[in-house]
């Protein structure tokens, strides 16, 4: 039997929380936590080369891809070299969950026409504000994220046999 006093959502609700729920940083929310953020996803449409933001902008925003992909870039003077491209199901721009962050990389979009769900960190941080359990949970699998990505750089770099120095990369821990 449901609970009268349980919130009930919309046809366009329970979809806006199946998406949520296909990226990693909101998988251990509850419905209800992830209706908090419905108010502050603005859906924008980018199209191909179309630079999202710059390695070192501030880092105002979540992105959630709902269409398309984007091609996250690190430069080198000139050069630049793609560390991964993200697509549908996809978030990138993970960092602005922290405070006082900068963008490590730059990201540009490299399909025909992208949907991103935008979220501003100043949201983000009233959210977690507010909800302390979201917050934990949130920053508990941005942590997840994280401690993937440092696994997959050493497997890099054993596989590369030292391709790279070691301590330079963790000078900064």
């Amino acid at each position: 039997m449901r609970n009268p006093f349980q919130r009930s959502f919309t046809e366009e609700e329970l979809k806006l929380i199946e998406f949520l729920s296909t990226f990693q940083l909101f998988e251990q929310l509850t419905a209800k936590e992830k209706s908090a953020f419905f108010s502050y996803l603005y859906l924008r449409k980018y199209k191909e080369d179309e630079v999202v933001f710059f390695r070192k902008d501030p880092s105002h925003a979540l992105y959630l891809v709902k269409t398309g992909r984007v091609a996250l870039l690190i430069d080198e003077g000139q050069d630049f070299e793609t560390l991964s491209v993200v697509s549908t199901g996809q978030s990138f721009g993970n960092n602005s969950l922290l405070s006082k962050t900068q963008r490590p990389y730059s990201a540009v979009v490299r399909s025909n026409e992208a949907e991103l769900y935008v979220i501003p960190h100043v949201n983000i941080q009233d959210i977690f504000a507010s909800h302390p359990r979201i917050k934990a949970k949130m920053l508990a699998s941005l942590s997840e994220i994280y401690d993937t990505y440092l696994q997959d750089m050493f497997h890099v770099y054993r596989s590369a046999k030292g391709f790279f120095n070691l301590n330079q990369v963790s000078a900064n821990i």
